[in-house]
This record gives structure tokens, sequence and C-alpha cells, in this order.
């Protein structure tokens, strides 16, 4: 989180996101939200989010990245079987490069490191393209 506040993210807190708004062309220009509250405990202890009635706000914002913390699809593992997994069923990737086992096929986020954050997740991706176009203009 510290690192995400120092590049600029903003977090809003206890906000529950509605629906997306955007222009003629298709682009995203807005995110409506209603603000919530803990609501008492339940059975667990647990306080759950109870809507404020009329407390909807929208924000602008040109880009949205979803992440409800799922973890890696198991598809994407059973429909390549020459890719190498781990005993978690993770696919092996080289830390550095996000290379796989099988020529030519990256891999980064959740199916390599199981459920983590977004950061390193995006993190990966960004270390994964630069491998990629490596390998497509000077060779694997």
């Amino acid at each position: 989180i510290h690192h995400a506040e120092q590049e600029g993210v903003e977090f809003v807190l206890l906000a529950a996101p509605l629906n997306f708004s955007g222009d003629n062309d298709g682009r995203l220009k807005g995110l409506r939200c209603q603000r919530m509250e803990l609501g008492e405990p339940d059975e667990s202890g647990r306080r759950r989010p109870v809507p404020i009635k009329g407390s909807e706000f929208e924000t602008e914002c040109d880009t949205a990245i979803v992440s409800i913390g799922a973890g890696a699809n198991p598809l994407l593992t059973k429909a390549t079987p020459d890719i190498q997994l781990n005993k978690w069923g993770n696919i092996i990737a080289e830390p550095e490069t996000g290379k796989t086992t099988k020529k030519g096929v990256w891999a980064g986020g959740d199916i390599v490191t199981g459920q983590a954050t977004v950061i390193l997740a995006m993190g990966a991706g960004r270390m994964a393209a630069n491998s990629i176009h490596d390998y497509l203009t000077l060779g694997w």
C-alpha cells in the first residue's frame, strides 16, 4: 500500500462500485460508487459493509483495474498440459522473465504465485512484456 500511495494511488475505503460510465466513443470516464458503513457483527464476529442510503458519488477515471481477489483460472493449466506446475498447481516460470517451460509462453500473477496483490501481478506483467520484447527482437 505504501508504494502505491507513493505512486499517487488514492484509496477510497468503504465504498462499493455500482457502475462505470463512458463517453460517446466508449472510453471510460467515471465510476459511480455508494458509501458503506460497517454493520453489526454476525455470528462469526465479522462486521459486514452496509450501504448508506443517499451516499452515491461519482469519481472521474480513465482506467479501471477490477481486482476481486479470485484465484487463477484452473482451465489455464488444464489446457496446456505441457507447461510444468509446482506442487500447489501453479505454473512454474522464471522469476526474472516469466518464461515458462513451454517455448514462447510466459506467465505471471496469481497463476504463478498463488493469490497475491494486483501490484505484484502488474509488475510480473511488465517484466514478462520486457522479456517477450527481447524474445521477439533478439530471439530466445
